[in-house]
């Protein structure tokens, strides 16, 4: 019997030796054969390369979510309501409105909707951007190469940072690295979010680099670029364009859905949403909204996706689940860059071709309040939020 046992136990041994690279040859050929960039896959281990450090003073600190529904915001699960870092402790609330003409900043109070301050910022601000740990707010400036920094525990600037066009900015989801989008000179900086050091430069060669959003596991993101109709993968790891997909027309904002399987992206020459399939970089849906489908804003349930139509002079309402226009309103002005108020209940948008910023109901849509501000106003923060950390670009929260 034991000589048995030592039999079988051998034959098993032997059956997993002769199996085993078979598997793993399969698995490779599948790999292959649906282009899965390794980027995509999980994370099973740090990046090999050295990457600038995160100190924990550096780290927004996390307050446990208090939210039901975890698995349904799935990457949203932390900008319920209510969820907000002890790092904005004290911060009080307030909307950044840059307005790209005038060369200023209007600072609201979202209590009273009126104008409380004016910066001057000069040059053409197009967004106002939270940093990774929440504890500043930056200027997107490329009309002077520079990022200005705001304390918003006083709504005061505090020094302009030179860096190369910067038209947008973002944070990868560990923090380790900044990322600037220089649109107007086809590129993409890697920058030491602490000493804005140039790690490095990424050349974007498609007209219009300027939006984007990353990936569940943080190894990748999708960029817009605007004026070519293309739309980029980006290895966080290598920092290379790892592949791409022309979905035509003029994509402009990125967003991520709840479960991580797609990325929706503004067409605003085609006038709807591309849904695209990050692994083999392919639009499996597209869903038609409005005219000059622009700016995106998640819903404080992570249910919908609110889309401005700036030529339509409207506000589509997607539904994550059936991918589907469930509600359109018709809002008036020219709707750009859009943000949620943390309780959910209102979507702040700044007019592009105007000079006010609309706050509409999330439950009516009817516009409840038209504000005045300065001359083409971009890409208004409503700052604090619910949230562990930016990404960056107007207020994007994980």
């Amino acid at each position: 019997m034991r000589m048995d046992r030592i039999y079988v136990r051998r034959r098993r041994v032997t059956m997993i030796l002769l199996v085993a690279p078979a598997v793993a040859l399969m698995l490779l050929a599948a790999s292959e054969a649906l282009d899965v960039d390794s980027d995509a896959l999980p994370i099973a281990s740090e990046s090999h390369r050295e990457a600038p450090s995160v100190t924990q003073a550096d780290r927004p600190a996390v307050a446990p979510s208090r939210s039901r529904g975890h698995r349904s915001r799935g990457v949203y699960k932390a900008d319920a309501p209510g969820d907000f870092s002890p790092a904005v402790a004290g911060f009080p609330e307030r909307v950044y409105v840059p307005n790209t003409r005038d060369g200023t900043v209007d600072v609201i109070d979202p209590s009273t909707f009126k104008v409380v301050d004016v910066l001057d910022v000069g040059g053409t601000p197009h967004h106002v951007t939270p940093s990774w740990n929440l504890r500043h707010l930056f200027v997107d400036n490329p009309g002077i190469d520079r990022l200005t920094e705001i304390d918003p525990a006083t709504s005061h600037v505090i020094r302009s940072i030179p860096v190369s066009s910067p038209y947008n900015l973002y944070f990868t989801p560990d923090g380790s690295e900044a990322i600037v989008v220089a649109e107007y000179d086809r590129f993409i900086e890697f920058r030491d979010p602490h000493t804005w050091r140039l790690i490095k430069r990424v050349s974007i060669p498609w007209p219009g680099v300027d939006h984007m959003d990353f990936s569940a596991n943080g190894r990748y993101f999708l960029v817009s670029c605007e004026y070519s109709g293309v739309v980029a993968r980006v290895s966080t790891s290598s920092m290379r364009v790892t592949r791409i997909v022309n979905v035509g027309g003029y994509p402009i904002d990125v967003k991520l859905s709840p479960d991580g399987s797609v990325f929706y992206v503004a067409n605003q020459g085609l006038g709807g949403v591309s849904v695209i399939d990050p692994t083999s970089m392919r639009q499996v849906a597209f869903i038609r909204t409005g005219e000059g489908a622009h700016g995106f804003a998640v819903s404080r349930d992570a249910k919908d996706l609110y889309v401005s139509n700036r030529l339509a002079h409207t506000i589509s309402v997607i539904s994550f689940r059936t991918r589907r226009v469930a509600a359109t309103w018709a809002v008036g002005g020219s709707p750009d860059m859009l943000q949620v108020s943390p309780d959910g209940r209102q979507l702040w948008a700044t007019n592009r071709f105007g000079d006010t910023v609309s706050v509409i109901s999330t439950r009516t849509g009817r516009v409840i309040h038209t504000i005045v501000v300065g001359a083409a106003p971009h890409g208004l923060a409503y700052f604090p939020q619910p949230g562990r950390f930016s990404l960056g670009h107007n207020g994007v929260y994980r």
